[in-house]
């Protein structure tokens, strides 16, 4: 009798303490994956699309900030860029990743003033731009932040005509290393950089229309 108990304790179906199938792998095992993931992705990851490819029950959060901790103090960091995360080069070895020549895209001052209207006041409407620099807005300084995936279209405003509102994209943000708009530099900031003196007294019509200021260029170099 004693040995058939034991046949019926390794027989198929008999209950073992392995591991589940459903059970999601140790969060030093996530950490792994999310490493493959951000370092794969050419952009940044959200943790829904983490545990979205990671394996059921995974927690791509808890995941991510062990991968963050780990890589403190090293060549590449992880860093949120908005709602996601990506694998970056620390800030302060950013000079050894410059090439030797440049790749220079123009921007008029009409698309420079533009696109910190966006970045400061969003959502922000083309009425309301044009109210802020006192100047009409072209088509094509609109059309060339878009272009350049600096801008988005944001939702539209609740008010007659429902005219639609502009916001700056997750682009703009890597790009210049934000975790979000709120990492702007200040005003204080900007006039000590010389970024607000020539901008003109309020009342004052800017120098020059729309065309001239197209024609005045400013280098906006990327990597």
């Amino acid at each position: 009798m004693a040995e058939e108990d034991d046949l019926a304790d390794t027989a198929p179906g008999a209950e073992d303490d392995g591991p589940s199938l459903f059970e999601a792998p140790p969060l030093g095992e996530q950490e792994r994956m999310v490493e493959a993931i951000l370092f794969a992705s050419a952009e940044p990851v959200t943790v829904a699309e983490l545990n979205a490819r990671m394996p059921h029950g995974a927690d791509g959060a808890a995941a991510v900030d062990l991968l963050r901790k780990r890589y403190e103090g090293r060549g590449v960091a992880v860093v949120k860029v908005g709602e996601a995360w990506a694998i970056r080069t620390a800030p302060d070895l950013g000079f050894l990743m410059q090439k030797e020549t440049t790749e220079t895209r123009k921007l008029s001052r009409a698309a420079i003033e533009t696109l910190a209207i966006v970045a400061y006041h969003q959502p922000v409407t083309r009425a309301e731009i044009e109210e802020i620099r006192g100047v009409s807005v072209s088509r094509g300084t609109i059309d060339q932040l878009l272009e350049l995936e600096w801008i988005r279209f944001g939702r539209r405003r609740m008010t007659p005509g429902r005219p639609v509102t502009f916001v700056v994209t997750q682009e703009f943000l890597d790009h210049f290393g934000l975790e979000s708009a709120r990492d702007l530099p200040g005003v204080k900031e900007l006039r000590s950089a010389g970024l607000l003196e020539n901008r003109p007294p309020p009342g004052e019509p800017a120098e020059g229309d729309e065309a001239e200021e197209q024609d005045e260029l400013f280098d906006a170099s990327e990597s």
